[in-house]
């Protein structure tokens, strides 16, 4: 990376801020969950896991921290939801105007989510959305990256942005927390799957109730001027 490099970069997460993934995100988890021989949670039980990455929610899901019993579950979701689940899914109205702002005003866009990066490109081509994003990231069939802080500090390293010149955008507090340990701050909205609380608490510099309002957000954020390290 050109440490160097001054240009304000901005970080989406993808589900519950750039889109709405409910309906195939539940009905993945429902699959795995019969497959595993296990009742499937309720709407409000699956929306609180919407975030996390999947290993931890079949973890919560399946009462276990059997490696194998967990990975097997994340296997039964992820068939499904390559051939399906994936496209049962709606952008968040008001989004690519966001997008078409931030790119406007010359930043440099990066997807930062906890989904699996070939599922991510997938959805993002979807909608229409690729000619905004300069980079998708997210994490490895592994697991590896599916820890916001691991896979912020990956995009730092990968892409010629500086963290003091960046923000992340995101509805859960996994989003602030991840951004906070790698020195970028993060602006929580709440049309996604977490609320005011969570994100305060975890140290969102600003929160935004609609996507209308987010732009005006992200100019603020990048206002302040980078301070240079000597």
């Amino acid at each position: 990376m050109a440490q160097s490099e001054n240009r304000a970069a901005v970080l989406f997460d993808l589900d519950g801020t750039l889109t709405n993934p409910f309906v195939g995100i539940s009905n993945c988890i429902r699959h795995a969950m019969e497959k595993m021989g296990c009742r499937a949670p309720d709407d409000d039980a699956i929306r609180s896991h919407i975030g996390p990455p999947l290993q931890t929610t079949f973890a919560a899901f399946l009462e276990t921290d059997d490696e194998a019993r967990i990975w097997e579950a994340v296997g039964h979701y992820r068939e499904r939801y390559q051939r399906v689940g994936k496209f049962e899914n709606e952008l968040i109205p008001g989004i690519r105007e966001v997008l078409a702002h931030c790119l406007g005003a010359g930043h440099f866009l990066s997807v930062a989510t906890s989904k699996m990066e070939a599922y991510s490109k997938d959805i993002i081509a979807h909608f229409g959305l690729s000619e905004f994003f300069h980079a998708i990231h997210g994490s490895a069939p592994d697991g590896t990256n599916a820890n916001k802080a691991d896979l912020i500090r990956h995009i730092l390293a990968s892409e010629p942005i500086n963290a003091m010149n960046a923000v992340m955008i995101g509805d859960r507090l996994h989003d602030v927390v991840g951004g906070r340990a790698n020195g970028v701050p993060a602006i929580g909205v709440l049309w996604g799957f977490g609320d005011r609380v969570e994100l305060e608490e975890a140290g969102a510099v600003a929160i935004v109730e609609r996507p209308v309002d987010l732009a005006s957000a992200i100019d603020g954020s990048l206002a302040v001027e980078p301070v240079l390290s000597s």
